[in-house]
């Protein structure tokens, strides 16, 4: 069954979404440079195969906890995330991008990110 958040719920659990946020930044990068360095040149100061398949493990870490907490992880590159909501009736997603100081957003589930609105 689909969590439904309330507004303050959402907020509520996005400190801790903004800590693995940083994370799933910081893993990001090191995959992207790590993956380049060795299709180049099969070497990387980043390291080999075992460490870009501890990145992945720890990246699918920090999925795994949007998905067990309800939160939709919609993308990573920005980061993306959406809170499954209902709004006056109607249901909603409570839309966060990378970037952004607060939860401030929502969009009708049906529209998508450009339907964002301001909360």
């Amino acid at each position: 069954m689909e969590r439904i958040f309330s507004v303050e719920g959402a907020r509520s659990l996005m400190p801790e979404a903004r800590e693995l946020v940083g994370q799933l930044i910081e893993l990001r990068a090191d995959l992207a440079e790590l993956g380049y360095d060795l299709k180049q040149s099969g070497s990387s100061a980043r390291g080999g195969l075992a460490e870009a398949k501890g990145l992945e493990a720890r990246l699918a870490e920090i999925v795994g906890w949007f998905a067990e907490q309800g939160v939709e992880l919609k993308g990573i590159a920005p980061v993306l995330i959406d809170f499954p909501a209902v709004l006056d009736g109607v249901s909603v997603r409570l839309c966060w991008i990378e970037g952004e100081g607060e939860l401030g957003w929502y969009h009708r589930s049906e529209l998508g990110f450009a339907g964002r609105r301001p909360l």
